[in-house]
């Protein structure tokens, strides 16, 4: 598994990378589980937050802006408790 940084990896995906690394350093040799749906659900909700922010609340527009249909962005709002 390599851990070194990409030089043009993006400043998210290195924050990413370096919580992953701790992460997997604080489980002390534990066996990990379900870390993909862990990382998505931890991300997801603040950039639809963020995305319906400065979209104004209008979610046919931050639908647009996040590349999904809207019946989708409100099917994430209601799995993130996001009204």
């Amino acid at each position: 598994m390599a851990t070194e940084q990409h030089i043009d990896e993006s400043e998210l995906a290195a924050c990413v990378r370096r919580v992953l690394l701790e992460y997997f350093k604080d489980l002390d040799g534990e066996a990990p589980a379900g870390i993909y749906d862990m990382v998505v659900n931890c991300v997801e909700r603040p950039v639809l937050d963020l995305v319906l922010h400065h979209a104004d609340g209008n979610q046919s527009r931050a639908a647009e802006w996040l590349g999904i249909n809207r019946n989708t962005l409100r099917k994430k709002m209601q799995q993130h408790g996001i009204k």
